[in-house]
This record gives C-alpha cells, structure tokens and sequence, in this order.
C-alpha cells in the first residue's frame, strides 16, 4: 500500500478518533464525523444510514444533502443502492449512479445533483449496521485506495455504533442505544416450557474497545506476538492429537496452515499500518470472511472461510486477554445462548443449573434437544443473529412452546411472561397429585406410561414423574459424550447404576443409535446423500460386530441376575433382528460359561421404525419377546417428510386418517398374534395424539417425563372408547384428519 495512502488514512483515524472522544451527543458526534470524512476524501458529500430495525434503513447524519432529511430519508433492506449495499454487504462504486441497476431517487435529499456513488457497508462479524456513502457532483469512480480507506472507516464505525457511540438521549431522533433495546428472536420449537432468566453466553463475544491506533509499530509488534502465541497454541493440539479422529486433525492442520498464511497476516498488518488497533485490524479480516461465508456457494470454501473465523476468534482472545475465563460470574438464573454446543459441553453444566437454551443453529433431533428433554428445559433454536445482540446478564424469557426469545422485554411482555409461568406452575402442581394414580379411563381402560431417558440424571424423574418405568433408554448418549469408544467396564458400571436407581421397575435398554444425525467424534462419518436412511443404528451395530457384542455384554453383566431389557433400533427386515438376537444369546452363552450370573428374565424387542417391519410375518411378531413404535422415525418415512428439514416437518399432521390407519391394524396385527406393543416418541408426550394412540389399542406411552402429568391427567377424565369411534367415523368418512372432531370432542370435556 502506498506510504502516502496509509499516512492519510492514519490522519483521518486520528481526527475520528477525536471527535469520538469529545463530550458531544451522539447525534452531534454523527455530524461531525460525516463533515470529517466529506473534508478528508474531497467529496459534496458524506451520509450514515444505520438501521432502525432489521428491515429498515434510516439516514442518521449527512453532509451535503439536505438537513431535514435526517431521521425522515428511510429505506427497506435492497431498496435503492445504499438498501443493495446493507442487502448484499457489498460495495457499490459507480460514476453514474441514477443509471445503476436498482437506483432509487429520494427527492427529499436533494441527492439528484450528484453523480459520483461509492457506498460502503457498515459491519461488524458479518453482521449489518449501516451503509457509509461518499458522493460527488464529478462524474468519477473513487479508486481502490479510497475505497480501501473507506473501509477503514467504515470499520470503526461498526465498532462505535457497537459501543453505543451515535446513541443519544437529545430528543433529534437519534437511535436508542443497541444491546439495551428489546429484541424478539423468532426461532424453532426445540423443547416445551417457559423459563425467565438471564444471558449467559457460551462463548462471549470479544469485545474492541478501541479501534484506534496511533502507533503503529506497537501494533505490528502485538500483532506479530499474538500470531506466535497461535501457532504455538496449534502445534500444541496438533502433537497431542495422535490418538483423536483424522477429522479432527485435518481441521488442526487447517487452522495451521491459516496461522501461516502470509496473505492473511500481509492483510492485517496493511490494516494496522492504516491507524487501527491490532483487535480492530483481526476483526475487519473476520468480518470479510463472515461476509464472503454467507455468500459462498460452494461447501469447501464456507469450511475454509469457517476455519478463518474461528481461528480470528482465538487470536482475538490472544490480543484482548478475554479467553475461555472471562472472570464473569454466571448468573443464579443462567439462559445459555450459544451458536450450537455438543452434548459434552452442554452435559457439563449440570442439571439443574440452566433455565432454558437459546441456539443459533441445532435442529429438533440434535444432541442439545436431547438433553433438554432430558433435563426438562425449554430449547429455542435457529434463533439467527442471538449471538451478536445478547451480552451476558441481559434479562430473556424462553418460550420453547412458540419457538420465541424475548431479550431485555420490555413490562408489558414481561408480565404476560410471568401468567404464562404462574399458570404452567399450577398446572404442574395439580399434576403432581396424580403421581401414584394409574392413568385410568372413565371406561376403565388403563394405560401404563413411561419415561424416555439417556443420562443418570433422568433416573429420579421416575418417582416425581409418576413413570412405571423407562420405555427407553437412550444408550448413545455415553459414547457421544466421549472422544473415544468408552470401555465394556465403564458401561457396565454405567448401566448396573441405571438398574439400581430404576428400584426394579422396568428399563428398555436401546443399543446404540448412532448414524443420521449422531455422529461419534471418533467414528469417521459416512459420506451419504441421505444418512437418515442410510448406514446407521442396528446396521452399523451388525456390520460392526464388536461394538455391538461388547454393549451387549456389559449389559447382561450389568443385571447381575436381575430382569433385562433389550431392544434393537431401527430393525428393517426380522432377518435383522434374527441377527442381533444371535449376538445377544452368544453373549449370554459367554456369560454362562464364565460363570457370571445371567439375567433372571430377558425381554429383547425391536424398535419399529421402518414401514417395512409393521407389514412383516405373523411369524415374526410371535417371535419377538416385544415391539415399540420408534414415532419419530416411522413418521418421517411414512410421510417421506425429513424430521430435520424445518420445511416440512411440520406439514404433515400424526392425526391424519391415513397414519392413524396404517397404526390401527399394525395394533390389531399384534393383539392377535399376542405380541406385546409400545408408542414411544414426542407424539405420546403431546396429550391429544396420545389420547388417539391410547384410543387405537397401545396400552403403553413412552415419553419425556413432563409429558407423564398432562397426558394422564387427560386420559383420566375422558372415556377411550368414545374416542375410538371418533376415530373410526373419521377414517371411514374419508376425512384427511381425525383431529378437528377429537379437539370439538375434548374441548366438551369437563375439566
């Protein structure tokens, strides 16, 4: 870069830096800045749009154009070229603008007498604020080392409109300070419940309190030290590495060769020689990168672009001193808020700690959303842009039934929060005196419900839920946890402790269930097109024999002469099940001859998941010792509606005639071969569907253990056998759903 442009580009960061520090309104320290910036690039005019919401751009300050324009001129997102430019983070530089591809003319600016464009999007971590625009009478495009230096300011002002810089309390329009406005995320339904607490933030943003330098030979040298400081960081994880998954190495080499790259570092040091601190030069190379990330349509380029920001992130915290103890306290009343988290990190908090989980990203079958069910915990995910605007401390409310966050709400819906939370309390109160009732039918049909689980922490939902045992107990979750395969003992130990804290009450065991969307760490992932359908669950466990033998094992080892559970997932063909059942009697006949006690009783079931398995053999359901409907699954294949594609999902009602059909003689098939048969799946924990199932014949409801109350508290006050017909008059009707006459129905009911 030319000496003279980095000269000029430091005095206009230095007159910036100036007007900053002056005890001046935000709106009059607006001003001055765009008089700066017209004076140092010899244009008319100089603008600031920043947003005032998400979808609307407001002119904030100006020099050149008409003064009454301010906090009036407002734009929609890609409205105009200054809306294309906060749309597309892009940088419009035009000599000609009214002839440019999306122009809009403002009269009220008086903008007509210029031609000259060059505008210049305001962001910070591939987050939009505003739009800088630069505007000449002169027909002329600004050259690349005034755009550069455009940039450059353009990057500070991102980071003083972060910290509350432009803000004001002048009564001129000026906009309220960010991170102190209400914001409503609107997200996905991961788990039930509402909770109101406080952020914490999983990862905390690094926050650039001065973005200026004047010395720039200070900056160089920290910079160059940080740098060091990384590479060492990452040769570090790389030597201890021999023993992690090549996947993981890869990454670490990656990171490495980022740590090197000369571009990348030139980039920053030109940044720096500019006038910005080494943090603010890191960032504006992060921010580019999150840019170019959205933008990117090809899938190795937005991992590289990915590995540019998270290596940005660790040399932040190099720069900045704020690592992985930032020294604040977490909250008695935590909301985490994170951009995703693995099921380890979530585990380690504890149950019990957080109030509720707010992600960015995650899906509804993720590990996060099953460790929410597990800890009975609202979860909110795909809640975009949460990250940025929270700050830890800041107050949230959770409603995982809408799929909403609330951060900093203002009283009015705070207290509608605060009823919604006061009702579901008396509501779990009255359900609490049904603890040891049966849920029994006014028609006399009693229904026997249970609980889902996966950790140890579950096990004491059994006797405050009510549950007469567990339906299903979710094995993966210890080997997801780990970055390593856990030993036959530890699971042995793992699952005599399940059976010690069940008190004797029943506990399906489910091997393991990994492939889809559970990957294990230290399991190189299958390159599918469709994993969900693909190598995955009792598959995986038959072609890798020895993974399935030794869970059996510690399994049988683990009853020590007490009752045994077992049931395989995601059984397709009985010749499967055939097959997992051998390997169950060879590990009993190995017990045997060990001498080691073998289990009093043993049930081994089969998980029906598939379609393929409710239409097999008469044969097959008399040799099987039980079957559970896998609802979750089999509805997704029945339906061809992917659970995880958040477009479709949800199209297809577990109500509809057709589905209730295909259960209803799939239940008639097993009552008349005698084959004892389950529901397990979020269906049976919603009190309507499980009313329906109750109503097809299943006579036992497996289910997350907050789900038990409600759904017995409704069974308990309705006769099944009424709704049995409903039922039948709705299939045979033809109509496409049983719901809208079971919710006319119910709603008659007496409370």
């Amino acid at each position: 870069m030319p000496e003279r442009i980095e000269s000029e580009s430091r005095k206009l960061l230095g007159r910036l830096r100036a007007a900053m520090a002056e005890a001046s309104a935000g709106q009059a320290r607006l001003d001055r800045i765009v008089r700066l910036i017209a004076d140092s690039m010899g244009t008319e005019v100089c603008s600031i749009y920043l947003f005032r919401d998400p979808d609307t751009l407001e002119l904030c300050a100006t020099e050149g154009l008409r003064p009454e324009a301010v906090h009036q001129t407002r734009l929609r997102l890609g409205e105009g070229l200054v809306g294309r430019v906060a749309r597309d983070r892009i940088v419009i530089n035009t000599a000609d603008a009214p002839s440019e591809r999306g122009f809009r003319y403002m009269p009220e600016t008086g903008e007509e007498r210029f031609s000259s464009f060059c505008g210049i999007p305001i962001q910070r971590l591939g987050e939009a604020l505003g739009v800088l625009v630069v505007q000449s009478r002169a027909a002329r495009v600004f050259t690349p080392d005034e755009v550069y230096a455009l940039e450059i300011v353009a990057m500070v002002l991102a980071e003083m409109t972060e910290l509350g810089a432009f803000t004001a309390g002048d009564g001129n329009g000026a906009l309220s300070p960010r991170h102190q406005r209400p914001v409503t995320f609107r997200g996905l339904q991961g788990q039930e419940g509402a909770a109101m607490g406080r952020v914490w933030l999983h990862e905390p943003r690094v926050v650039v309190t001065n973005p200026f330098s004047d010395d720039p030979d200070r900056e160089l040298a920290r910079l160059c030290a940080a740098i060091d400081s990384l590479r060492e960081q990452v040769d570090a994880m790389l030597a201890t590495s021999v023993s992690v998954d090549a996947e993981e190495v890869a990454v670490l080499e990656a990171y490495r060769m980022i740590a090197n790259s000369k571009s990348w570092i030139r980039r920053m040091q030109d940044d720096i020689r500019s006038g910005l601190s080494a943090e603010a030069a890191v960032e504006k190379e992060q921010s580019l990168a999150r840019t170019r990330m959205g933008q990117a349509a090809d899938a190795y380029l937005r991992d590289r672009l990915h590995d540019i920001d998270d290596i940005s992130n660790r040399l932040l915290r190099i720069l900045t001193g704020q690592g992985g103890d930032t020294g604040a306290a977490m909250p008695d009343d935590p909301v985490l808020v994170a951009r995703n988290i693995g099921p380890g990190e979530l585990l380690d908090y504890g149950k019990g700690t957080l109030r509720g989980i707010v992600l960015e990203e995650g899906s509804v079958g993720s590990h996060a959303a099953v460790v929410a069910r597990a800890w009975a915990i609202p979860l909110v995910i795909r809640a975009e842009g949460i990250t940025t605007e929270a700050l830890n401390g800041d107050p949230i409310l959770v409603d995982g039934d809408q799929g909403l966050a609330h951060l900093r709400p203002d009283e009015t819906v705070r207290r509608a929060f605060e009823d919604k939370i006061a009702m579901l309390a008396r509501a779990q109160e009255r359900y609490a005196g049904l603890r040891h009732l049966p849920a029994k039918a006014l028609c006399g049909t009693t229904i026997s419900l249970h609980m889902n689980a996966g950790l140890m922490a579950d096990l004491p939902s059994l006797a405050s839920s009510g549950a007469e045992g567990v339906g299903l107990f979710r094995t993966e979750l210890q080997f997801l946890v780990r970055n390593q395969m856990p030993k036959r003992a530890e699971l042995q130990a793992l699952y005599a402790r399940v059976m010690d804290a069940a008190q004797g009450k029943r506990v399906a065991f489910r091997t393991l269930d990994i492939g889809s969307d559970k990957v294990l760490s230290y399991m190189k992932p299958q390159d599918e097109p469709n994993p969900a359908m693909g190598w995955r669950a009792i598959r995986l466990g038959l072609d890798k024999p020895g993974v399935l033998r030794m869970q059996l094992q510690a399994l049988v080892r683990a009853a020590a002469g007490r009752p045994l559970t077992v049931m395989f997932p995601f059984v397709a063909t009985p010749e499967e099940f055939r097959a997992a059942r051998a390997e169950f009697d060879k590990a009993l006949a190995r017990e045997r001859i060990l001498g080691h006690p073998l289990p009093s009783q043993a049930e081994v079931g089969a998980m029906v998941e598939t379609p393929s398995l409710a239409f097999a053999p008469d044969e097959f359901l008399r040799e099987v010792d039980f079957l559970s409907v896998g609802g979750n699954d089999l509805k997704q294949f029945f339906f061809a509606a992917d659970r995880e594609n958040e477009r479709v999902r949800r199209r297809y009602d577990p109500l509809s005639t057709s589905f209730l059909r295909f259960l209803r003689d799939f239940v008639r098939r097993c009552e008349a071969t005698g084959t004892p048969l389950g529901f397990c799946g979020e269906d049976a924990g919603r009190p309507v569907e499980a009313v329906a199932l109750a109503a097809l014949g299943f006579r036992t409801l497996s289910m997350r253990p907050a789900s038990i109350g409600p759904v017995k508290s409704l069974i308990r006050r309705i006769r099944l056998d009424e709704a049995t017909r409903l039922i039948e008059d709705a299939i045979a009707a033809g109509h496409d759903s049983a719901r809208p006459a079971l919710d006319a129905w119910l709603a008659r009911q007496p409370v």
